[in-house]
């Protein structure tokens, strides 16, 4: 009887060292692919700012420029009315 516990024992002590070490393996290779999974990828954009947006016209400057048209006689009035009123959004 005693080899026979000999035997067992010696089992245990080989299947629990061959666990523990199977198991350090597993969480190397998890840390391991965890850390190439999620590669850092820079932002995705534009590879320069795009161009800013045409500024409005001013309207003061469009205004004082239909004004100059119509003293030249180039609008009538009720031509210079319609754009006035377009300018100023009405």
């Amino acid at each position: 009887m005693p080899g026979l516990l000999r035997g067992m024992a010696r089992t245990a002590v080989v299947a629990g060292t061959a666990t523990a070490v199977s198991n350090r393996v597993s969480r190397r290779q998890a840390s391991r692919w965890s850390a190439q999974e999620a590669p850092e990828y820079p932002p995705q954009g534009y590879a320069e700012p795009p161009p800013p947006a045409p500024a409005a016209p001013d309207r003061v400057q469009q205004l004082k420029d239909l004004a100059a048209l119509k003293e030249q006689g180039v609008l009538s009035d009720e031509e210079f009315a319609a754009e006035k009123a377009r300018i100023l959004g009405g």
